[in-house]
């Protein structure tokens, strides 16, 4: 199947994934880890990903929001946490029309938008260590991350079998 956009710069094809959610995502790891399921689901756009601290990461994905700010595409509002961390906010700027998406896509993504940001997380790191051949993904996730997986685990596991669940080009990875 061929990478959606593939002709698009990393900039509107970020923008894409913004539009796509309903035109606003709020928070860098929410929108990196929806990104990652829709590439490893055979829904993405072609950004290739590494792990990081929160999980799998593309730096592509990084630059292209930074590029798409500057090519007015989306802007991303910094706020500070009640906790005293901060958390962006991105939206679309244009109200150019939206493109016909298939239902898997938009379900990863709403999926993705309703689901606590740190069981999102858990449940695509479980899913980028699977695909890189982890004997135990889960286990392997508790044990990189503790104090997550204290609390949310049980939930990430949850909303990893509603997203096993979406027909989509390439099966999740069975975890």
């Amino acid at each position: 199947m061929p990478v959606l956009n593939s002709n698009k710069s990393d900039a509107e094809k970020a923008t894409d994934i913004i539009r796509d959610a309903g035109g606003e995502v709020v928070g860098k790891t929410r929108l990196q880890k929806m990104a990652y399921l829709l590439e490893i689901s055979g829904l993405g756009c072609g950004f290739s990903f590494e792990y990081r601290h929160y999980g799998p990461y593309s730096e592509d994905l990084a630059d292209g929001l930074e590029s798409a700010q500057f090519s007015n595409l989306l802007i991303e509002e910094e706020h500070t946490a009640k906790w005293g961390g901060s958390y962006s906010i991105f939206k679309t700027i244009s109200k150019a029309p939206e493109t016909e998406i298939s239902s898997a896509r938009r379900t990863i993504l709403e999926l993705g938008m309703k689901a606590n940001p740190i069981s999102l997380e858990l449940a695509a790191t479980a899913a980028f260590l699977a695909k890189e051949e982890e004997d135990s993904p889960w286990a392997e996730t508790e044990r990189r991350k503790p104090e997550k997986a204290k609390k949310w685990l049980q939930q990430a596991k949850a909303l990893y079998a509603e997203l096993k669940k979406v027909k989509t080009p390439k099966p999740l990875p069975a975890i």
